[in-house]
């Protein structure tokens, strides 16, 4: 096995495989009475954003219209959801919120698409010397925040009226979010306090595996795949964060630095501390199949919500199983 590679645990298994419980949430989730939305599939997505104009992206035979231009939900359940990730985020990033090497005591910085609030609010209460802007299409945030810190109803990829600059930009988990990542990232360059830095996280949910425990069928890779071309289909790819490099240094970034983590997708690993962030991740896919899939498959494929919850089945089961060793990359 490779030096890089992740050991799994030894398990004893039955000829049903194993199965792991969940893990719970280390935060509380937000009160859905900022929501404002569309019900949807049973669940709530952001109404603001490019509806009502002529964007549009096509595709093939498929053309998306700028309404469906964000393709999750900003229901109670998906804010649990963020609030879990940032958890197993911190802990993979060794405690900490960012990687970039700012400044001790940065004047101003930018969230976007800050969802729960949670980093924003965390970066907040690490940095006073700050003023911490989070943005997002829904208004579904706290109300009670350090006082530093503030919240805002915004489409990033319309021209960014801030009126300053920023020491820090960050940017985490933008699923299908953004039509035009170039674009984005210009706008980031072109707000960026010279001497600051802008900061891109995101999973990239392409199944890996590092040896030979994970066949071409398994559910987890199945549903990586589909929902992936999916993404494509629909214009807000998730195979993006292979270019977030690329768009940087054709914005003009300095010093463009990429760093990969592997995350595994259940607690199949032997170090305690990765089979936890594997525990943590199987939960976001559980919790999180049907947020990533309804909208999306709707859109690439026609598919009701009956149709992708049957789907859903075969990854909801294989993800349990501790035989298969998959990862993803953030």
């Amino acid at each position: 096995m490779a030096a890089n590679n992740i050991e799994p645990d030894d398990f004893d298994f039955d000829d049903e495989g194993a199965d792991v419980g969940t893990a719970e949430s280390s935060t509380a989730s937000i009160s859905s009475s900022l929501v404002q939305g569309v019900d949807e599939y049973g669940r709530r997505y952001a109404s603001y954003g490019k509806a009502g104009t002529s964007t549009s992206v096509a595709r093939a035979s498929t053309c998306i219209t700028a309404d469906a231009n964000y393709g999750m939900p900003i229901d109670e359940e998906e804010l649990d959801r963020i609030d879990l990730k940032h958890r197993l985020y911190t802990m993979l990033l060794g405690e900490k919120l960012f990687l970039a090497p700012i400044q001790p005591n940065p004047q101003r910085i930018l969230d976007l698409g800050t969802g729960s609030g949670i980093w924003a609010i965390d970066m907040a209460d690490a940095y006073t010397s700050a003023e911490v802007l989070g943005v997002d299409l829904a208004p579904i945030q706290p109300q009670w925040v350090p006082s530093n810190c503030r919240f805002e109803i915004d489409d990033v990829e319309e021209p960014w009226t801030y009126g300053r600059t920023f020491d820090f930009i960050h940017a985490r988990d933008f699923l299908f979010s953004i039509l035009d990542w170039q674009n984005l990232v210009n706008s980031c360059y072109e707000n960026t306090t010279p001497g600051g830095y802008t900061e891109l996280q995101c999973l990239l949910p392409e199944a890996q595996c590092d040896d030979d425990s994970t066949p071409p069928d398994q559910g987890v890779r199945e549903f990586s795949e589909k929902v992936c071309d999916a993404s494509e289909i629909a214009g807000w790819s998730l195979r993006e964060p292979k270019n977030y490099k690329k768009y940087m240094q054709n914005a003009g970034f300095e010093d463009v630095t990429e760093v990969r983590y592997k995350v595994p997708t259940s607690s199949w690993p032997k170090d305690k501390r990765t089979k936890m962030l594997g525990a943590l991740e199987m939960q976001s896919l559980l919790q999180g199949a049907s947020a990533f899939s309804l909208r999306a498959f709707s859109r690439a494929y026609g598919w009701t919500q009956t149709q992708t919850e049957m789907f859903l089945v075969k990854m909801r089961h294989d993800v349990r199983d501790l035989r298969y060793h998959t990862y993803y990359e953030l």
